[in-house]
């Protein structure tokens, strides 16, 4: 196995005369827009007309885009050198800017919600939430995927720690229990929604409820797979005290899944559940 290149300050830059990287053209980008338009119109010709292939290759070409576009990436900061300092204080940048636009989604999922809940309309006869929904016990299963989801943020928070001090042994068994506290929350929230009282129907708490929890549970299932390939470069010896931006980022990303999800479980789970008595009058 090739070993990782010197991450100090000191690079030799393959004969650059500067620290910043020069991109090589990729054909990533391209196929992965093409995947990603696959599956978003798959998905339409099937939840539309049980087409389901298109969508299945959709999927199939972004995963094939993820491990290629993710091989690219390694090869470039742990074994070219090409990940400078002043590359990573850009990459923190992007990283930051691409969680703040993952936030103004789940503002626009939360406005919807707030605007339903907060002045329901003649069509739910003025209340929330609407007649006919029972509304889950925000002290059973959701706080049960709260408690994992803040053990999680506890056992990444470890993994980081211990990276940075050096222990690779507790960096791998932090990383190993949060991602099995990502499956974890995963099944429980699937089990949650095949008990719930309400299904996938017409209206505007189902559409709320499912698009900000599902939208949720979509991230989750990203971050734990972030974490899934942290592990295995982990393992291979990626990551080092002064070099490791990858799992810092997948940290970061981690962290405003548990943030998020606290901001749901006390919206929609918890003031959702008592606002029958109160919105409408």
């Amino acid at each position: 196995m090739v070993a990782p290149a010197d991450t100090s300050a000191e690079y030799s830059h393959h004969g650059h005369k500067h620290p910043y990287h020069l991109v090589d053209p990729s054909m990533w980008p391209f196929l992965g827009a093409m995947s990603a338009f696959a599956l978003l119109g798959g998905s339409v010709l099937w939840m539309h007309y049980q087409i389901w292939w298109v969508m299945a290759l959709g999927g199939v070409g972004l995963l094939c885009v993820m491990y290629g576009w993710f091989c690219d990436i390694v090869q470039e900061a742990t074994f070219d050198g090409y990940h400078t300092p002043i590359v990573q204080i850009s990459m923190r940048y992007g990283m930051v800017l691409f969680i703040a636009s993952e936030v103004m989604f789940f503002v626009a999922w939360f406005w919807a919600y707030f605007t339903a809940s907060l002045y329901p309309t003649a069509a739910i006869q003025g209340t929330w939430p609407p007649p006919g929904i029972q509304t889950f016990d925000p002290w059973d299963l959701p706080f049960l995927n709260t408690l994992i989801l803040l053990m999680s943020g506890v056992t990444v928070t470890w993994a980081h720690h211990a990276l940075r001090e050096g222990n690779r042994s507790h960096m791998l068994q932090g990383l190993a229990l949060t991602i099995l506290l990502g499956i974890t929350f995963t099944c429980v929230q699937a089990f949650e929604y095949s008990h719930a009282a309400f299904k996938f129907t017409d209206g505007i708490y189902p559409t709320t409820f499912y698009m900000a929890t599902g939208f949720h549970g979509f991230h989750v299932i990203v971050g734990t797979i972030f974490l899934i390939v942290c592990f295995f470069r982990a393992q291979a010896g990626h990551f080092t005290p002064e070099h490791h931006f990858g799992f810092e980022a997948a940290a970061w990303y981690w962290h405003f899944v548990d943030v998020v999800w606290l901001f749901l479980f006390t919206a929609i789970y918890w003031w959702g559940s008592g606002a029958s008595a109160g919105a409408g009058h």
